[in-house]
């Protein structure tokens, strides 16, 4: 996926309210950008911190964060911050056939109503196959070396979204966890510690056969692409 017009580097200056961010331009410049971003972002929102802001066409804000530079496992690495790329990420990646747990299905629609007042992110279908019901999920959290973890923050939607991928299961559907990194890994856990009803439900859902796979991204200035799928350890 590569970004529609060029970033422009800055310096953050700080986070605030969740959804803004003061960012000092190359130039001079001070901009409130957008952070579309509801969680902690642990880690990533350091002042001082290197930024790459990309150009907003609507909404009351000209820009939003998109990029951060952090150290992980001892080395600088590139970051993505918006929570939308990987659901536009692991959409491309499905229809092109490029994830092979999710290969072969005729047609994939996004945000369709299931549940309990929800939707789910992409449903996948094929006339002899069952639905496949696929919730993705955005990983930039890095504790342990480049182990890359979720949740950065309680998540009580995360964890009803589980319960009702296993009611999905149990109806005869397939349904899964897609985790995308927005950086490196060498392998994917749950922060079990930051959210420990997550954690349960997460085990709860993996035991009535709801499937979990995480891929890490290379993300550069120019766009974010997914790289490899890592284990998931617990």
């Amino acid at each position: 996926m590569r970004f529609s017009a060029p970033l422009t580097p800055g310096r953050l200056v700080r986070r605030y309210k969740r959804f803004l961010a003061d960012v000092v331009l190359d130039d001079g410049r001070e901009v409130v950008a957008h952070v579309a971003n509801s969680g902690s972002m642990l880690g990533l929102s350091t002042p001082g911190a290197r930024v790459w802001l990309r150009p907003k066409t609507s909404g009351l804000l000209a820009w939003s964060w998109a990029v951060v530079e952090v150290e992980i496992a001892g080395v600088p690495r590139l970051v993505g911050v918006d929570t939308g790329v990987p659901n536009a990420l692991g959409l491309e990646a499905v229809a092109a056939g490029l994830l092979p747990a999710f290969a072969g299905y005729a047609s994939v629609r996004r945000e369709v109503k299931y549940g309990r007042n929800s939707r789910i992110d992409l449903l996948l279908e094929h006339a002899s196959r069952p639905r496949a019901f696929v919730e993705i999920k955005n990983v930039h959290l890095w504790r342990d070396g480049d182990r890359a973890e979720f949740p950065d923050a309680v998540t009580a939607r995360g964890a009803k979204h589980l319960v009702e991928l296993a009611d999905q299961v149990r109806a005869g559907d397939r349904a899964a966890m897609l985790f995308i990194v927005q950086g490196p890994g060498s392998a994917f856990s749950i922060a079990r510690d930051i959210d420990p009803a997550y954690g349960a439900a997460f085990d709860l859902a993996r035991a009535a056969g709801v499937e979990a796979h995480c891929w890490t991204s290379v993300v550069t200035v120019e766009g974010v692409t997914l790289d490899r799928e890592i284990p998931i350890r617990d």
